[in-house]
């Protein structure tokens, strides 16, 4: 028992470096060192307070208590024995690595949309998902600030992963590292996409911190993680995404020259931020 709780210990401690490093970081240069400097890039005008990052650090701490249970049971117990989860990096292609890495991207973006979704039914919201939504704001604290029901639902795809496709130890660190970053960024308040993107076919597949931030101030739509493609497909992708996401982008480099249907125009899009 001593064991088991040590190494529970250490997945908390490494969980929680994890979480204070790349939280932290963008949160300080942000949010502190150059604020006036990122002005531009703010999606919303109103400022979150001090008491909105403790209240999104306390519960990220709650989150970070269980993604560190789900991944001993994952990584450690006698049910990694029933996984295809395999410790011989020989035992497939080095490429493999890679592509089980953006295969599990694709597989959480589609169990976040569903769950996600489903956390929007009334009754769910307001026992679970309403904590998450406290933060109309966003900051990259509120990255893990989820309620505890709805914690192990964000950590319980690790075991869709791990029993649906081969994955290495190491991938699923990646997975995580990649998957806390891109969350990150979703949740940072200020848009740093490149000015490039707009006309690129990304920008058709990928979501940016425009598109998760307006989730926040909005409530509904945009319910997708990594990228556009489910809310597309399904018709919940908020109908003013693209033109805040144009006001933004016209905010930081001015007129915008985009791209539609191969014709172009330049976009001078107007109004306040949520």
């Amino acid at each position: 028992m001593q064991d088991i709780l040590e190494t529970l210990f250490k997945h908390f401690s490494l969980s929680l470096i994890r979480y204070f490093v790349l939280a932290g970081i963008p949160f300080f240069l942000f949010y502190k060192l150059f604020t006036a400097w990122f002005k531009d890039n703010k999606i919303q005008n109103r400022k979150a307070t001090i008491k909105d990052f403790v209240r999104e650090i306390g519960h990220s701490l709650q989150t970070t208590a269980v993604f560190a249970i789900i991944g001993y049971v994952a990584l450690r117990s006698p049910l990694k024995n029933y996984t295809h989860i395999y410790t011989d990096i020989n035992a497939y292609p080095g490429w493999w690595i890679w592509v089980s890495l953006i295969v599990s991207l694709i597989i959480h973006d589609t169990y976040f949309y569903w769950m996600h979704r489903l956390l929007h039914n009334k009754k769910l919201f307001k026992l679970a998902h309403v904590v998450h939504h406290q933060s109309t704001n966003p900051s990259p604290w509120a990255s893990y600030s989820f309620h505890f029901i709805e914690a192990w639902a964000e950590g319980a795809v690790l075991f869709v992963i791990i029993f649906l496709i081969p994955v290495h130890p190491l991938s699923i660190f990646l997975f995580i590292i990649v998957g806390f970053i891109i969350n990150v960024y979703g949740h940072l308040g200020y848009e740093i996409a490149p000015k490039q993107l707009r006309n690129s076919v990304l920008f058709e597949v990928l979501n940016t911190s425009v598109h998760h931030n307006i989730h926040h101030s909005k409530f509904k739509g945009n319910y997708g993680l990594y990228f556009r493609v489910w809310d597309r497909l399904m018709g919940t992708e908020h109908p003013d995404y693209v033109k805040e996401y144009d006001r933004i982008q016209q905010q930081r480099f001015g007129k915008l020259a985009v791209r539609t249907n191969g014709v172009s125009a330049t976009a001078e899009v107007k109004g306040e931020a949520a």
